[in-house]
């Protein structure tokens, strides 16, 4: 574990390494916003100045990555940090994040029926096929134009921040990748399907970790050297806990973006009919998002369980340690409050997932989950920092616990 520089600041938390785990969800990452703004207002409600980056670890998957990096960017004022980050969610439009305009989701639409309907008669079709849904080339400006890597670089040098980390999907290797950029003597790890690779972060990691399977293109990265073309981190994560456990924290906050039951058997009817596309695609987007957090959190309680029966001198012949935990996930389902909002989409865009099956009329909720992935705009996007928020703030007595220092 990288040691820590000696800072002196009067609000500083402590030396103890906290990891900071940001799930995936596509426009739900707004909710993380607004919890870690609850934490940081509870953490430091006089709003001083000198006030220390709780969070030493930083790992982040999908548009939780792109949470990631802000905070991990701005550890040296996790106040101002946090407050820009919630104006830049609250401010969102759909054309910020993707091309929503009709002439290019009309183009994009017509290439996709074309490969499907005459792909197979005509294989020279195949080799101009389109690469996504969608094109998010204004996600990867705005991204360009809001995160300042050079000072992420001195965060770490300076002792603000231990690591980064944020996790994509190898499409060529069908493994997770962990890309790390951290101070001190961390070596790569390596488990089965899953590696972690040291790199310098940057946009083109983030848009590989959030590249959402056929909705946004994939994104080449190097890796050892080679390219690899990778997807979204959140396809097949059994275990987001582990990087920051292997860059040194010893407790791990966690923000998820899935309430926690978003099946809803109680609206279930009876003779359903075939479903939509839009709502094959939510299922899907859910399955891929599905926080694996709390089966990840059952095994680490079973481990600390067993280390609670081993001496100290033995815990520590063995470099083990027990991690202790906290998690915070939406209160209310988010496909629910994505429709209250869906009206807000531009017409193109409404149009296109018409098509494709969503349906706003008074009582239907088709294709909910799948707006509530896609849905980048400001009157959604800040009813969900809000929501965070709250959440953050009725778990109150926990968070000042669980950030509370102890002899360890």
């Amino acid at each position: 574990m990288p040691t820590r520089p000696d800072r002196r600041e009067p609000h500083c938390i402590g030396p103890r390494p906290v990891g900071l785990i940001l799930t995936g969800g596509g426009a739900r990452a707004a909710y993380q916003a607004g919890v870690i703004s609850g934490v940081i207002e509870l953490l430091n409600p006089g709003r001083v100045t000198n006030f220390c980056n709780p969070f030493s670890i930083i790992a982040g998957t999908s548009a939780g990555a792109i949470n990631a990096a802000a905070l991990a960017c701005g550890a040296h004022d996790p106040q101002a940090t946090i407050d820009g980050l919630v104006r830049l969610w609250s401010g969102l439009r759909t054309g910020m994040i993707y091309h929503a305009d009709g002439p290019r989701l009309l183009r994009t639409g017509l290439r996709w029926f074309g490969m499907l309907a005459a792909g197979w008669l005509m294989p020279s079709i195949r080799s101009h096929q389109p690469r996504s849904l969608l094109d998010n080339e204004p996600l990867g400006q705005l991204l360009e134009d809001t995160l300042d890597f050079d000072r992420l670089r001195s965060n770490l040098a300076e002792g603000w921040l231990d690591a980064l980390a944020i996790t994509a999907s190898g499409y060529s290797t069908g493994e997770h990748i962990t890309f790390f950029q951290a101070r001190g003597g961390i070596k790569p790890w390596r488990r089965s399907l899953r590696q972690a690779v040291p790199a310098t972060i940057g946009v083109h990691h983030l848009l590989a970790s959030s590249a959402i399977p056929f909705v946004f293109p994939a994104q080449a990265v190097l890796v050892h050297g080679h390219t690899e073309w990778c997807g979204d981190g959140s396809m097949r994560h059994l275990a987001p806990i582990s990087p920051a456990i292997h860059l040194g924290a010893e407790k791990i906050f966690v923000v998820g973006t899935s309430y926690r039951d978003e099946t809803h058997p109680e609206r279930r009817s009876i003779d359903p009919q075939y479903p939509s596309l839009a709502q094959i695609g939510g299922h899907a987007l859910f399955s891929i998002f599905q926080d694996t957090v709390a089966s990840d959190f059952e095994s680490m309680e079973r481990v600390n369980s067993l280390l609670a029966l081993l001496p100290p001198n033995v815990l520590k012949s063995h470099s083990l340690r027990p991690v202790r935990t906290l998690a915070i996930t939406p209160s209310r389902s988010l496909d629910e409050l994505a429709m209250a909002h869906y009206r807000q989409m531009p017409r193109a865009a409404r149009t296109l997932f018409a098509v494709l099956g969503v349906s706003s009329r008074s009582g239907s909720r088709a294709g909910a989950a799948l707006i509530s992935y896609l849905l980048f705009e400001g009157s959604y996007t800040q009813a969900l920092i809000e929501l965070g928020r709250a959440d953050a703030m009725s778990r109150a007595d926990e968070v000042h616990a669980f950030f509370k220092e102890t002899p360890g």
